[in-house]
């Protein structure tokens, strides 16, 4: 999100990170991130963007920050959600992970090095 100041509107926000800011702090799905202070109808973006560890980049010259992604080093993932991928069953058979969308899902990954 691309912004030409450090304070934004609820509604600009949301719109441009797809987070949902509600009591219990930025929301997407089921997932909720505390806020270290509830936002209202203006947001302090750098204060947001540290509390869900967004990395905040200005670039002076030009008068803009840039606001990125929730990091998944975070503290919460914004989604579980997998890419879908095909491979090769146990037969032989191509098996595709969307197959299963909807089911919890384990994936093993194992390489002997």
């Amino acid at each position: 999100m691309l912004l030409r100041s450090l304070t934004v509107s609820r509604s600009e926000f949301e719109a441009g990170t797809g987070w949902t800011l509600k009591p219990e702090g930025a929301c997407q799905g089921h997932v909720c991130i505390p806020l270290s202070r509830p936002a209202g109808d203006t947001v302090d973006v750098a204060q947001v963007a540290g509390d869900m560890g967004m990395p905040l980049v200005e670039a002076a010259e030009h008068g803009l920050w840039a606001l990125g992604p929730a990091a998944v080093g975070s503290r919460a993932l914004a989604t579980a959600e997998a890419p879908d991928l095909t491979l090769p069953d146990l037969d032989g058979n191509l098996f595709r992970l969307s197959s299963q969308r909807g089911r919890k899902v384990l994936l093993y990954a194992w390489a002997p090095y």
